[in-house]
């Protein structure tokens, strides 16, 4: 998430890498009217408590202007809250910003090819789509998927569910055995803060699976729960780098 500190002081700069991403129309000057509007309110609740603090010393001092400074500062607490709440939301829907050397385009047309490996296999025949030639092998099911879940799922049988292990394995194997990462399972379930703190919430909010009553959703990659192991700490330089490979389903409306 972006810095409040550093949007403003790189207004100008995000204006124009906004632009480039066919973001014109996303005004951050009524960002930056709020955050003025917050730093004068800290510093006016800042000097309303230092007034209530000498004012507590003096035995004498006049308890209705006690009350009237602890209601002005409650007053304004609490409108310090809402523009913190509404400046968060601002910079977590705030899109990414592209680096210097993504070239500019219009759509996927106008993409770069950086580099190539192999080439496409040709084919003298008429290749059979992957549900179609799994269907007819009888080792993908989205019949049975369909009369169980609903649409767009599938059941994996015989070789197809054999190969999605193998593949599990095989990618978890590479990571651990050759590049040294740390294996772990994850959760599945992942609260709203570590949602947030992946950039899940609230962009992908609507492909999102959430636990009904519960400030909880069902994770849509191991990315969420893994990058959230170490959230809020502090780590010592000695211990890193820290690197984890893990296998999850993964949950997504998309």
């Amino acid at each position: 998430m972006l810095d409040i500190k550093i949007l403003r002081n790189e207004f100008e700069g995000a204006a124009q890498a906004l632009a480039r991403r066919g973001n014109e129309e996303l005004d951050l000057r009524p960002f930056l009217g709020l955050d003025e509007r917050r730093r004068a309110l800290i510093l006016e609740v800042e000097e309303l408590k230092a007034q209530r603090n000498a004012a507590s010393k003096d035995a004498a001092a006049n308890r209705d202007e006690m009350r009237e400074l602890s209601a002005k500062i409650k007053e304004l607490d609490g409108e310090l809250g809402a523009l913190e709440a509404e400046l968060e939301a601002f910079l977590l829907g705030f899109p990414n910003l592209p680096h210097e050397s993504v070239p500019d385009g219009a759509d996927a047309d106008d993409n770069v090819e950086m580099r190539r490996y192999l080439e496409p296999r040709a084919f003298d025949f008429e290749p059979q789509a992957h549900w179609d030639l799994g269907k007819n092998l009888g080792i993908l099911d989205n019949e049975a998927a369909g009369a169980t879940t609903g649409s767009r799922f599938m059941f994996l049988k015989g070789a197809a569910a054999r190969m999605e292990r193998a593949l599990m394995n095989f990618m978890l194997d590479i990571n651990t055995e050759e590049s040294g990462y740390t294996e772990v399972f994850p959760p599945f379930i992942a609260h709203e803060r570590s949602m947030l703190g992946t950039g899940q919430l609230p962009k992908f909010k609507d492909d999102a699976f959430k636990l009904e009553g519960r400030d909880m959703y069902l994770i849509p990659t191991s990315e969420v729960t893994v990058t959230n192991m170490h959230r809020e700490s502090i780590l010592p330089a000695a211990d890193l780098p820290i690197s984890y490979t893990a296998f999850s389903a993964c949950f997504r409306a998309e």
